[in-house]
């Protein structure tokens, strides 16, 4: 017996809404690759869709060895400042979570607020505090900058996480004769852990596509593959192969991470949705 309200036409009209709107979404995409596949005679034509395909804007890219350089330091970057901001964020969360102190919940506002700020608001001030202290154009200060914007957002994500588990769980781990660390280690972040790798998930893309600060704030040596597609941008024209081949290169390992830890993340994210 079908249910109530459950018809194929029904079915057959989510499908299209969904095949649209996932054409949509990639749109961007799919088209930036073309182009990037496309001879640079071809890249102006729209008309010619289906021109020849080609890699010699990647060749190029490969031959000058100018892209290594900003991949590394995003990875450093990326790697880095995730781990510290879930270190700082989920020690902080479990603070929130578990201790009643005195305006709690203004002082967890006044966290989160920090994320609301845009970052043109405050790159100049970054700007001359690296100049001053010598951290211009270098990995660290980008990591500061992305930890004090990735801090606030893994702990108002991981305070829900652990809020969901049930405190007679470590009150029982303290029974046994565990201390407050040990409790956190043997009990809080096994359950927790699905969390824990949904944060890490959008720390790591948010440092990884981050762009005004690694614009601003770097010269040569620090530079992240966002802002590589600078390097095609002159007073002669725009190199459109080697920026949307630069585009295509950045944006592939960022969705073979995403699509690898999909599972963890959807786990993470619909974890503790359904109490018993």
């Amino acid at each position: 017996m079908n249910r109530i309200g459950h018809s194929p036409w029904r079915s057959a009209g989510r499908g299209v809404v969904l095949t649209l709107a996932t054409v949509g979404f990639l749109f961007p995409f799919i088209w930036m690759l073309l182009i990037s596949l496309r001879q640079k005679v071809d890249i102006l034509q729209p008309e010619k869709l289906f021109a020849p395909f080609t890699l010699d804007n990647y060749r190029e890219l490969f031959a000058s060895g100018e892209i290594f350089p900003y991949f590394a330091n995003s990875i450093i970057i990326a790697v880095v400042n995730t781990v510290v901001s879930l270190f700082l964020g989920t020690f902080a969360a479990y603070g929130f979570a578990r201790y009643n102190w005195k305006k709690r919940e203004d002082r967890a506002f006044f966290i989160l607020s920090q994320r609301f700020l845009p970052a043109m608001a405050v790159v100049i001030p970054f700007f001359l505090m690296a100049t001053l202290t010598g951290l211009l154009d270098t990995v660290w200060i980008l990591i500061i900058c992305y930890t004090l914007f990735n801090v606030p957002f893994t702990v108002w994500m991981m305070r829900g996480f652990i809020e969901d588990i049930p405190i007679e769980l470590e009150e029982a781990a303290f029974v046994d004769g565990c201390t407050r660390l040990q409790a956190l280690r043997r009990v809080v972040f096994p359950l927790v852990l699905p969390g824990m790798v949904a944060t890490a998930i959008f720390c790591l893309i948010n440092s990884w596509n981050e762009f005004v600060f690694a614009n601003f704030l770097t010269i040569t040596n620090a530079k992240t593959i966002p802002t590589s597609v600078m390097m095609y941008l002159s007073v002669s024209g725009v190199q459109w192969g080697q920026m949307t081949a630069t585009g295509v290169l950045a944006a592939i390992p960022v969705l073979a991470f995403a699509i690898s830890v999909q599972k963890y993340m959807i786990r993470g994210m619909t974890f503790g949705a359904v109490k018993g």
